[in-house]
């Protein structure tokens, strides 16, 4: 099974995210509200791929796509920012900060699963 990391501070949208990922198969989610909590499911199961939230409480989500780049055992993991950020600056920043695909929201639920399907196949081991 893949293990999927939704990372968002509502609820709601961690929801949403997993409902356009429904047809995906093999896979399980795991859920996290802050960016410290992540970094927690990081250390307690093999992520196979990560959707972050730039906007968090307790730390920026760029802070975490920085920590998840340094660091070996992490380093790979394809992470797909979903934010409301729409901005080229925001945008470039955080690709250049290594994330594998930059989504705005509102998403379409078909393109999101489209990349997750994508970026799972491409990193497959």
């Amino acid at each position: 099974m893949k293990q999927i990391l939704v990372v968002d501070d509502s609820a709601t949208m961690r929801h949403m995210v997993m409902a356009s990922l429904h047809d995906l198969t093999d896979v399980d989610f795991h859920e996290a509200s802050s960016e410290l909590e992540a970094i927690e499911h990081l250390a307690l199961a093999a992520i196979d791929l990560m959707i972050l939230d730039l906007n968090m409480p307790d730390m920026h989500g760029l802070e975490v796509l920085k920590f998840v780049r340094g660091h070996h055992n992490y380093q790979n993991i394809p992470i797909i920012v979903l934010t409301t950020r729409g901005d080229e600056s925001s945008r470039g920043a955080t690709l250049e900060a290594g994330a594998s695909c930059y989504l705005t929201k509102p998403f379409e639920p078909g393109e999101i699963a489209h990349r997750a399907d994508s970026l799972l196949k491409s990193f497959a081991g």
